[in-house]
Parts: C-alpha cells; sequence; structure tokens
C-alpha cells in the first residue's frame, strides 16, 4: 500500500517501462501511484500555480511513464463549458489572412491577448456561393470576433444567434448591444489626402479596395459610392474626398478593386491611369493597392505621380511609402481584452466603443506635381 508523503516531503516515483505498459492510466491511477490525491494530479494540469514546480514535475513525469495523455478536452470542456477557442469571422479568403500584413498582425495582436486557440471562418471574398452558416452555427468557440464584414452578413446573423460573446473589429460599426474596436476610417485618410494637395497636386485619383460585399470592380460614381454596404473603405474614400472639395477639387475619379492583392491593385491602377492619363497623384485606400500602383507605374513615382496609402503595414514602410499607418497588433489585443471580459465576467460588459489612434507617416512617394509628356 502507497505511504502518504509527509508534510513538506515530495513523494518518490520508481523509474518504470515505457508508456504502453500502462494503457490505462489515469488520475486516480497516478495519485495511487504517487500517494497524494485526485486533485494535486488534476492540479497539475489545470490549476498548476496551485503546486510547487517541483511536485508538478514529478506529477508530469510519472504521468508520462504510465502514458497518461492527459485530461481529456472534450470532458474538460463538458465540466468547465468553455472550449478554449475563439471564432474569427472575416471577408478575406483563408489564405489571404496569412498572407495580409494588417491581418497578420491583428490575428498576432488577438492571440497575444487570449491564451486559446483561434478558430478562423472565411466568409469570402468569392465569386461563387458563401460558406453554408453551419461553419459558425457548428463553430465550438467561447465567442466571436467580426472582422470587417457587411452589416447584413449571415455568417454575423449566425454568430449572433449563438448566444456566446461576439466583439466587432472594423465593421459594421453600429450593432446594437455588440461592443465594436476601431478607427475613425474618414479623419485617419485626411492627413494622406492633405499632403496631395499641400505638395500642389489638383488631379488627383483613388484607388480604394472593396468597396462592396458583392464582386464588384472598375469606376464608382459618387452616387455609387453612396450606396457602398463596405463602410470601412467608404469612409476613408469620403474622408480623402472632402479634403480634395474643401481645396476645390471637384472631379476625382475612383476605381474600385474587389481583391486586395498587389496583382488586382495594380491591375486597378492600370485602368484609373488609362482613364485619365493626366492624374500627377493616386490616393489608395490600403497599403496593398499603393503597392499595386508602384508594381505597375514605380518608375514615375514620385517624379511624375506621386501616391500615399493606409495601413503602415512593414514592406510599405520599408518601401518608404507615404502612408497613415493604423494600429492592427494592438487592434488585436483590444479586441482579445474585451472579449476575455465578456467571456469571463458578461454581467459588466465592456464599454461599446473602442476609437484607436492613427499617425499620418511621410514617406518618398509624394512630390510636387511637374508637367509630363502627353500620352503619359
Amino acid at each position: 500500500m502507497s505511504r502518504r508523503p509527509a508534510p513538506g516531503e515530495y513523494p518518490r516515483a520508481t523509474p518504470r517501462a515505457p508508456a504502453k505498459t500502462h494503457p490505462r492510466a489515469t488520475l486516480d491511477s497516478i495519485a495511487r501511484e504517487l500517494g497524494v490525491s485526485r486533485t494535486t494530479v488534476s492540479n497539475a494540469y489545470n490549476r498548476p500555480d496551485q503546486l510547487s514546480p517541483e511536485l508538478r514535475q514529478l506529477i508530469l513525469g510519472t504521468a508520462r511513464e504510465l502514458g497518461y495523455p492527459g485530461p481529456n478536452p472534450t470532458a474538460r470542456s463538458l465540466r468547465t463549458a468553455r472550449s478554449g477557442a475563439v471564432g474569427v469571422i472575416l471577408t478575406e479568403r483563408l489564405a489571404y489572412a496569412f498572407e495580409d500584413h494588417a491581418s497578420v498582425d491583428f490575428l498576432a495582436g488577438l492571440a497575444a491577448a487570449n491564451d486559446v486557440s483561434l478558430t478562423l471562418i472565411p466568409v469570402g471574398p468569392g465569386e461563387g456561393p458563401s460558406p453554408n452558416r453551419d461553419s459558425v452555427a457548428n463553430a465550438i468557440v467561447d465567442g466571436f470576433v467580426v472582422y470587417s464584414v457587411p452589416a447584413g452578413d449571415p455568417h454575423l446573423k449566425a454568430a449572433r444567434e449563438r448566444g456566446l460573446p461576439v466583439v466587432v473589429c472594423d465593421q459594421p460599426a453600429t450593432l446594437s448591444g455588440v461592443p465594436y474596436v476601431g478607427i475613425d476610417d474618414a479623419a485617419a485618410i485626411e492627413p494622406a489626402a492633405r499632403s496631395l494637395v499641400s505638395a500642389g497636386h489638383r488631379r488627383i485619383g483613388i484607388l480604394t479596395k472593396r468597396l462592396f460585399s458583392r464582386p464588384r470592380d472598375g469606376a464608382v460614381t459618387r452616387a455609387e459610392l453612396e450606396t457602398s454596404d463596405m463602410h470601412v473603405q467608404r469612409n476613408r474614400v469620403r474622408g480623402a474626398l472632402e479634403v480634395f472639395r474643401a481645396a476645390g477639387i471637384a472631379e476625382v475619379p475612383i476605381v474600385n478593386r474587389h481583391f486586395n492583392d498587389v496583382a488586382s491593385a495594380a491591375d486597378g491602377a492600370r485602368e484609373l491611369i488609362g482613364a485619365h492619363p493626366d492624374l500627377t497623384a493616386v490616393l489608395c485606400t490600403t497599403d496593398s493597392m499603393a503597392l499595386g500602383v508602384l508594381e505597375a507605374f514605380g518608375d514615375r513615382v514620385p517624379r511624375d505621380l506621386s501616391v500615399t496609402g493606409f495601413d503602415g503595414i512593414a514592406a510599405a514602410r520599408y518601401l518608404g511609402l507615404t502612408t497613415v499607418e493604423q494600429p492592427n497588433t494592438r487592434k488585436g489585443r483590444e479586441v482579445g481584452r474585451v472579449l476575455r471580459q465578456l467571456i469571463d465576467a458578461p454581467a459588466a460588459p465592456p464599454a461599446p466603443r473602442t476609437i484607436l489612434p492613427t499617425q499620418f507617416v511621410p514617406g518618398r512617394t509624394v512630390s510636387a506635381p511637374r508637367e509630363r509628356p502627353r500620352g503619359l
């Protein structure tokens, strides 16, 4: 019979054969082997702060020798009513979440704020039908982060119907009873627009990503802009147009691209400049759009074409792009903090809106305009 250790004395385990000789090890059998309580063994996995480091290592080492893999995660989630995961609903293709620097920074901040798994639930933006709502309804998570989706998106509705905590980042910004974390997009882009006006530009075009949730590429009129259901990009365009209007610039062509990648942006830049060859500057609503302009017309920047971006991603900063830096990593951390608060203390909801600051970053892609030879 095992002797229970005296106070201050750690039990000793005798080395034994590989794990396969003890296929049915349990918390109880480990406790009997060491002469401690079942709760003490459980604490080694679930509440390590309750044990000394030496005792915890002894328990874990004995468990490995006996072939015990650890508490069953399904059983533990049933006991605690927690899955240890957060669902992230985003409008990008799954691969893009790992390729776009702004998205990567956001997810890094979100992960840092929560010691949990992230379950990514992409809901677009594809050419075909969106994934089934069941991807949200069946997600085993403790709450949802909604990362920039349209207000009428069915996946957002499905998330709210789950009755779990939900936090929105970027859009939609006006959901009743749902905390929001974002920036003032219209005000944030104004310094970039003013930098073009201050440099003397009067023939300016705008290249924007995804004004509409449904795939739509090409020129956008002012009237069509007002029907946009993606308010982040719409507000950035509006903010820039207001600066240009105040400077007496009435005609500002706008070209939209549904996908926010360099190849798509370069194609949009060629459409914009091709239709308006007299432009001396292009304001872009994302850095990826601006990188597309540099891809298509980099040899002319800033000699006879100035460019500004928005996001402040590392690639843009490295190239010296004039841009607006938004705190993507901090966004993720703040969203994670708010969601954790809702999960842990749902009776004490956080502030409904958190607006984070942005910073204008002057670069090397804006200069005074100069007359170009015809045809360029």
